[in-house]
């Protein structure tokens, strides 16, 4: 079976250590770390520690290429890259994922493919590159990011393919998939509707199934492909008052991904999920079996 982890920006604006915890209780297959500046995201240690703690692997690193992270690491971002590889290394990560330089970011977008392909070869991790979209300024779009917001466009060896970012670029999430063919490698399990309020473009990370985009044609295409990458929840959960609030979502999140990476699996893949709570298990006997109650 595909492996399904969750993203720790899901349980933003929580710890980290409560983002392995809900990834554990909610019944992921392990995490992807994003790297803030929580300090325990950038420390291979702390988060090996944590990593046994739960019980859960980390899957992946996600760079600090927000605007919220600019200071990590320095400011320069092809050391913010190495340093995430490295990192990932350190942790047993196999995967990072990036998104395109910034448009500002010129020298380090002229050798971004170069660069991304250098590291890999260096630290032996897989360097994804994520799909963006454009930017809407006073209603207009923004060529944001240098030379493309669209990894098929780069000469690059792996993608992650990002079905809010997708929405908010009117690209079909399958049709993107297929595009992308062998150097998919990477999911970040969402869904988006390209909300527009007030002329401007919010980037949603719905739970899967609850927007526009065919995540489950794309999830199931992945299981017939036999796929080897991973799929990792991204949806926001901020909103959530409790923790509880916060465990359906990601819930609902692992359902669907169950449901739609291995539909054929009823009895004997809840059997091998003992760790998931009674509500996460009648979960995914309704959406494996939506004909049949739940006990």
């Amino acid at each position: 079976m595909i492996n399904i982890g969750m993203s720790t920006s899901c349980a933003y604006p929580l710890s980290t250590d409560d983002a392995f915890r809900l990834a554990k209780t909610a019944g992921f297959d392990g995490v992807e770390v994003m790297v803030t500046n929580d300090k325990v995201t950038q420390d291979p240690a702390a988060l090996l520690a944590l990593s046994e703690k739960y019980g859960m692997p980390i899957f992946a690193i996600h760079a600090p290429v927000l605007l919220l992270t600019t200071f990590v690491w320095g400011r320069e971002p092809g050391v913010k890259l190495r340093r995430s590889a490295e990192l990932a290394a350190a942790v047993g990560a196999s995967s990072v994922v990036v998104h395109p330089p910034f448009r500002f970011q010129s020298g380090y977008a002229e050798g971004f493919t170069d660069l991304v392909r250098t590291i890999s070869q260096d630290t032996g991790v897989e360097i994804a590159v994520e799909n963006m979209f454009p930017w809407k300024i006073a209603g207009r779009n923004l060529k944001a990011y240098l030379p493309s917001s669209d990894p098929t466009t780069m000469d690059v060896d792996a993608m992650t393919l990002d079905f809010s970012h997708a929405s908010l670029a009117g690209r079909n999430s399958l049709q993107l998939a297929e595009d992308m063919g062998d150097k998919l490698r990477h999911i970040h399990l969402c869904d988006g509707s390209g909300s527009i309020d007030d002329g401007k473009i919010f980037d949603e990370h719905l739970i899967p199934g609850r927007g526009n985009e065919p995540v489950a044609e794309v999830l199931q295409m992945l299981a017939r492909n036999h796929w080897s990458g991973h799929v990792v929840a991204e949806v926001i959960t901020r909103k959530a008052k409790t923790d509880a609030q916060r465990l359906a979502v990601l819930e609902e999140t692992v359902a669907f991904a169950r449901k739609h990476l291995a539909p054929d699996h009823d009895e004997t893949l809840l059997g091998r999920l003992g760790h998931v709570s009674r509500k996460a298990l009648e979960a995914v006997r309704a959406a494996a079996h939506p004909e049949k109650p739940t006990d």
